[in-house]
């Protein structure tokens, strides 16, 4: 009899539904009800698909899925409600997860359903399987090949670098990474990537 694998399932390899994207397809327009398709692919091969109908129009708004995974339909809502920004201006939306009640910008499919992260045991983000020594390594290699990406979101169109006169959070904390990545010692990269 074969044993059961003792590898964590891993959330960044999952199946996920973001407020985020429901905003950029426009699901989550003001007195809206819209439905389609959601697909996933890899390596340009369609893999799954889904249904979804989200009515922003109903005095309690819902995302509903449809869905088949192994042979069993599915059908089910997930209710959708809104909280005041941090920044005193406006909404944000959140799901709030049919199993566990909890609020979530993302959903997971772990199982056969779309649940927050904390509905599932024993399931890791990447970042966490990595020991100690392969941390210290990514954070390394982040600072000495991630300054693109900084100067990319530094100068991208609606970068925001200063909000009523102070400089925003997002652009301290770029210039302080640009700054660490100056100060690298680079025989610490060649000693680090030794021990590999």
């Amino acid at each position: 009899m074969p044993r059961h694998s003792t590898s964590p399932t891993l959330l960044d390899d999952v199946k996920t539904i973001t407020i985020t994207n429901l905003k950029k397809w426009e699901y989550l327009k003001p007195d809206s009800h819209r439905s389609g398709v959601i697909t996933w692919s890899w390596n340009g091969q369609k893999t799954s698909s889904i249904s979804i109908a989200v009515n922003i129009i109903s005095s309690s708004p819902y995302m509903e899925l449809s869905y088949t995974c192994n042979g069993t339909p599915y059908d089910y809502k997930v209710q959708l409600t809104q909280r005041p920004a941090n920044i005193g201006r406006g909404h944000v939306w959140y799901f709030i997860c049919p199993h566990t009640q909890k609020l979530c910008r993302t959903l997971y499919m772990v199982g056969n359903r779309f649940l927050h992260r904390l509905a599932y045991t024993g399931c890791l983000y990447e970042s966490q399987t990595l020991s100690h020594n392969n941390r210290n390594l990514h954070r390394l290699l982040d600072k000495v090949f991630g300054t693109d990406k900084l100067y990319e979101q530094l100068y991208s169109k609606h970068f925001k670098s200063h909000y009523a006169g102070k400089p925003t959070k997002r652009f301290l904390t770029i210039q302080e990474k640009l700054k660490q990545a100056e100060g690298i010692n680079y025989a610490e990269v060649e000693k680090l990537i030794s021990c590999i």
